[in-house]
């Protein structure tokens, strides 16, 4: 198995505090700058796995900061630069409580919810007489509340939102806004690679200025669902499973093994075989959403790399 990165004890110059995500690990320099850590960690029902995929991290990072190249003519980001294939370093932020969760299609949890019989989730209306993976009227915003280290994010109607203060309505339009063009671009681009873009999220905070800017990650597997639009038609008018690319083979590999982050339910072994599986398929999740080829980083000693390259990052 090629050596990974499931977390870092790095000691920057000015460094203040570091906050460590599920995935993601978030040095902050001088209440000035974030340097964010993308890690090989995989998680699942809000659960971290207990191993490293090999180059999972250098793949998140580097579909993140390519649409957010592709994306700040509609939405400002916090995005400075990437100074390793494993790196973002932006501009200090302060976070929205809630995360922007929008839907072209009836699928993932959403399909899980309507098959209960709710045809409202986040207090909007999902039609009647929808099959799993069709496509919604119009993309429909069902946010969640953006959980704390071990708490499971959870729906939030928009109007639980403003009546618990915890954005205003005033900064929530802005939110939702940017969510409708970040997910139209994210469609259109999709498009031209013969993909759908299914299902999104999206983060966003504010920069000391007040100026609301997309963060963390955009149009990656971990937060992105995507189909592939050749033979979309034909699956669906035969009842049959869409052809995917996102992190649903890995929670569909967890619930046929009788685990969905429930108490008293435990993690299925990660052989190295499927291990590696799973980085084959994170490639080809890759070179699919971006339509370049992946080239493997360097990964021989992947800490000191990435600790080498922001160092002399913040030097300059």
């Amino acid at each position: 198995m090629s050596n990974t990165i499931t977390t870092t004890d790095f000691n920057f110059p000015g460094q203040k505090n570091v906050y460590r995500g599920k995935v993601r690990e978030v040095y902050n320099i001088n209440d000035d700058q974030l340097v964010m850590v993308a890690t090989d960690r995989l998680s699942a029902f809000d659960v971290v796995l207990p191993k490293g995929i090999p180059y999972k991290g250098q793949i998140l990072n580097q579909i993140a900061t390519k649409f957010m190249e592709l994306t700040k003519d509609i939405v400002p980001n916090w995005l400075t630069a990437t100074p390793d294939p494993n790196v973002a370093v932006g501009e200090l932020c302060e976070p929205f409580k809630v995360e922007m969760v929008i839907r072209g299609y009836l699928s993932g949890h959403a399909a899980r919810e309507y098959a209960l019989g709710k045809r409202s989730i986040c207090g909007v209306y999902m039609p009647e007489g929808l099959k799993e993976n069709d496509k919604f009227p119009q993309p429909i915003i069902t946010p969640t509340t953006k959980a704390d280290n071990g708490e499971h994010d959870r729906d939030i109607s928009r109007e639980e939102i403003l009546s618990q203060a915890i954005v205003s309505e005033e900064d929530y339009s802005v939110l939702e806004n940017y969510t409708h063009a970040l997910f139209q671009r994210g469609t259109n681009i999709a498009a031209d690679r013969g993909l759908i873009l299914v299902d999104t999220k999206y983060e966003f905070g504010k920069t000391k200025d007040g100026k609301i800017v997309l963060i963390d990650e955009i149009h990656t597997p971990d937060s992105s669902r995507y189909f592939y639009a050749d033979g979309y038609q034909e699956r669906q008018q035969n009842g049959e499973a869409q052809k995917q690319l996102s992190k649903e083979f890995v929670r569909q590999w967890l619930i046929a093994n009788g685990f969905q982050g429930k108490e008293g339910q435990q993690i299925p072994e990660m052989t190295e075989e499927y291990v590696n599986s799973v980085s084959e398929r994170y490639i080809e999740l890759y070179e699919n959403i971006l339509g370049e080829p992946f080239v493997k980083a360097d990964i021989a000693n992947i800490e000191d790399r990435i600790e080498q390259n922001v160092l002399d990052y913040l030097k300059k």
